[in-house]
């Protein structure tokens, strides 16, 4: 059988002279076309880079400032205690943190380096999506750094948390649907399987996202990609990855929804009406990029470009409204705008046509982001924070009902902690030897726990025990109550429960939250034993 290019020679050799030129002139022509398509695409990478280099240089500058979110702490005491679930999470970032943990060590800089490459990475797929539904050099740009310049989004990728990888699986999936529209290839709904199993052994919103795509191509012509024995295989792997999650939560009578229930119940986080919810996202998402993600809407709604994608369009309708409906914190729905940024990229670039409105405008938001930096991630002195916030009158918003103090939430509960455990330590060496051998050290919560296990070993400390989260499940040890020191209690309650109860320290840090001020306790004779006294100090909130 004859190639297409033998078939081609062979013609060529019966044409005249003419002919023969003509072929070889279009030839070049296409060549010509093909070098400028490779040189167009080799820019666009650049510029891609550099704009995915930005995001990585700054948390790589601001990662080591500031201490350890209290989360972080408890992440790598789950990485101390690696288990197929925790209370409050699945595997995957306890997971992720003992890999750092065991290879690069549990510095500031080494735990944080995995979420600055991931906000590098959230902004390079946010423009590389940009180009598969039909964006030039600028919507690329413009798309990456609208996700850069996110103030919400710099404070989550601050630190190290599933947040700062969910966005990631997220574009990930909305990427191997796109390839799949244009493409018709439904084979790669194995590799969306396999996203969205690790994307559940990350975050159970996985659940959500997953289901917006699939009802969003159920709404619209894309639904023949659903009629596939691939879509199958792709399910079943996702549920493979997720089932030694499933599994343990079955085991342990699925502790998350009894934790969500008990937050709900507590009003410990700070309610939103649809109407503030959305305009705290139009803060959180910087107030100059909102025409690009409301222009991105437009695209996926409201043009002909834009139509071969609707359906993760609405995919994030379904997501808003299911995140909106659940009345949760302002940053659930963050992974989902990335793709209205890269819709209203495509928009951007077919509106804003001349270079100069161009840059002014893409000038325009990298200078309000760089205004807007110092409260959003820890780049200057916390003392400067408070005159810079109090100056532009402008602070983070509140996530739980907590009061505070000088510094948001976010940046508060990122100190404290070496001062309460060197503390702590001061109490306890301060102890006989034989006394210290069976005294426990009782926490409240898991950030106080989590910074007596970091800093605790360098003065002698044992494992901190709590009833909090997943350390409520850790158990109380060997101890048996006989000698305690007790952190951030009541006194009064603690007379009741133990023959001697004496107060011995008290912790405070002025840029702490307020309620990780409070007093030491030493107490001895545990009336009872304290593994029976232990379902008692369960504290899942």
């Amino acid at each position: 059988m004859k190639t297409a290019t033998t078939r081609a020679i062979a013609g060529a050799a019966r044409t005249p002279t003419r002919t023969l030129y003509d072929l070889c002139e279009a030839r070049g022509r296409l060549d010509g076309r093909i070098v400028k398509k490779v040189r167009d695409l080799a820019r666009e990478n650049r510029a891609i880079a550099a704009v995915a280099g930005a995001a990585f240089a700054v948390h790589l500058y601001t990662n080591p400032s500031y201490g350890y979110f209290t989360d972080e702490l408890y992440y790598l005491a789950c990485s101390r205690h690696l288990a197929w679930g925790y209370v409050d999470q699945p595997p995957l970032v306890a997971l992720m943190a003992w890999l750092v943990r065991v290879t690069l060590g549990q510095s500031l800089w080494a735990i944080r380096l995995l979420p600055a490459i991931a906000d590098a990475g959230e902004v390079a797929l946010t423009a590389l999506i940009t180009r598969e539904v039909g964006g030039g050099l600028f919507a690329q740009v413009l798309a990456g750094l609208c996700v850069l310049c996110a103030p919400g989004i710099l404070t989550v990728d601050s630190f190290s948390s599933m947040n700062a990888f969910e966005p990631l699986i997220w574009l990930g999936c909305a990427w191997l649907v796109i390839r799949m529209i244009k493409s018709g290839n439904t084979r790669l709904w194995i590799w969306f399987g396999v996203l969205a199993g690790i994307g559940l052994e990350n975050k159970y919103s996985m659940l959500i996202f997953g289901a917006g795509v699939v009802i969003g191509l159920m709404l619209t012509a894309q639904r023949k990609l659903l009629w596939t024995p691939w879509l199958l295989m792709g399910g079943a792997i996702a549920f493979a990855i997720f089932l030694p999650n499933l599994v343990w939560n079955i085991q342990h009578h699925f502790p998350f929804l009894e934790l969500q229930a008990n937050i709900r119940r507590s009003g410990r986080d700070v309610e939103l009406s649809p109407a503030s919810f959305l305009f705290q996202e139009f803060q959180a998402m910087h107030p100059l990029a909102a025409p690009v993600w409301v222009a991105g809407l437009w695209f996926f709604f409201g043009t002909v470009r834009g139509r071969p994608y609707r359906a993760l369009g609405w995919a994030w309708i379904f997501t808003a409204i299911v995140v909106v409906t659940m009345s949760p914190r302002i940053y659930y729905l963050f992974p989902a705008f990335p793709l209205l940024f890269a819709g209203g990229g495509v928009i951007g670039e077919g509106l804003l046509r001349w270079r100069a409105i161009r840059a002014a405008y893409a000038t325009a938001i990298v200078a309000t982001a760089a205004l807007l930096a110092p409260l959003t991630i820890p780049l200057v002195a916390p003392e400067n924070y408070i005159r810079y916030s109090r100056w532009l009158h402008i602070s983070q918003p509140k996530i739980e009902n907590h009061r505070l103090g000088p510094l948001p939430q976010m940046f508060a509960d990122r100190f404290g902690w070496p001062e309460m455990a060197q503390t702590v330590a001061g109490v306890y060496n301060g102890l006989p030897a034989e006394v210290r051998a069976k005294t426990a050290i009782f926490c409240q919560n898991y950030g106080q726990a989590g910074a007596i296990d970091l800093y605790g070993p360098k003065y002698g400390l044992p494992a901190a025990i709590s009833g909090h989260q997943s350390y409520f499940l850790w158990g109380p040890r060997d101890y048996t109550g006989e000698s305690m020191i007790v952190l951030n209690d009541r006194k009064e309650r603690l007379e009741q429960l133990f023959t001697s109860v004496e107060k011995v320290a008290h912790v405070d840090h002025p840029y702490s939250m307020p309620y990780q001020h409070f007093d030491v306790y030493y107490c001895r004779g545990l009336r009872g034993s304290l593994a029976q006294l232990w379902p008692k100090v369960k504290n899942w909130d």
